[in-house]
């Protein structure tokens, strides 16, 4: 979840919560409680971890960089809880679709760092804010050979929408960019490790699902390692058990 500073409530848009729905699974949130205990007991009853966007940004101090002056907002409950969740992801093999901030914070867990701020640090990219409507496919990617997007785009490229200030920077261990903007920002990565299922995304498949095909893809594809999961713990306990 999120956490709105001016009313200290923990919230969530909508989306995020109907597309997985939609794709068959039942979504359960998180609160920004960032206590190991807390964050095992939660992920035991979980196949599956989304990790949604957020109006925060990451720490710069966790990937050794000082604030920059377009530095957003920090809620150190946000990056303290998602961390917490990415190390139970590492340790119990979770599947993992990230999106966003969540892309971003997976990227930094894995040791990578990120642009604090597009417009002043890369002054001749795209925009990639593009405002409302929100849903609305603003710019292109290009699609890597061989990449689960490419094969759940069933083409070489994309057109999504864009609401992000920051980007990756230097990718993180054990992470392969699969996607680019024309401007050479990194749009997608995906896990190297072929035991797991770990996609970070930089766009927002959760705006406009109903009518995009590729993102009714990614969901479902990240409900089938869901499914896939389950089915391997069921059949892990039943073989101890006899």
């Amino acid at each position: 979840m999120r956490l709105e500073l001016s009313t200290d409530r923990f919230y969530l848009g909508r989306f995020y919560s109907e597309a997985v729905a939609a794709a068959g699974a039942v979504p359960v949130h998180i609160s920004l409680i960032p206590q190991p205990q807390y964050i095992s007991a939660v992920m035991d009853a979980l196949d599956g971890i989304l990790l949604p966007g957020s109006d925060s940004d990451v720490d710069p101090l966790r990937y050794g960089a000082q604030p920059h002056q377009q530095l957003g907002s920090v809620v150190p409950v946000k990056d303290e809880t998602d961390l917490l969740v990415l190390e139970e992801i590492e340790r119990r093999n979770l599947p993992l679709f990230a999106i966003c901030f969540g892309m971003q914070i997976l990227n930094v867990c894995r040791g990578g760092t990120l642009i604090q701020d597009i417009a002043t640090q890369l002054p001749n990219a795209i925009k990639h804010e593009q405002g409302a409507p929100r849903d609305r496919p603003s710019h292109s990617l290009t699609l890597g050979n061989n990449s689960l997007l490419a094969a759940l785009a069933k083409a070489e490229d994309a057109v999504v929408n864009s609401h992000h200030h920051q980007a990756i920077e230097t990718v993180g261990g054990n992470l392969k960019a699969t996607a680019w903007a024309s401007d050479g920002l990194i749009e997608a990565v995906e896990d190297t490790r072929p035991d797991r299922f770990a996609l970070g995304v930089q766009w927002h498949p959760e705006l406009g699902w109903q009518q995009d095909q590729l993102s009714q893809a990614l969901f479902s594809q990240f409900v089938h390692a869901c499914s896939a999961y389950r089915s391997a713990e069921v059949g892990s306990l039943v073989a101890s058990q006899s």
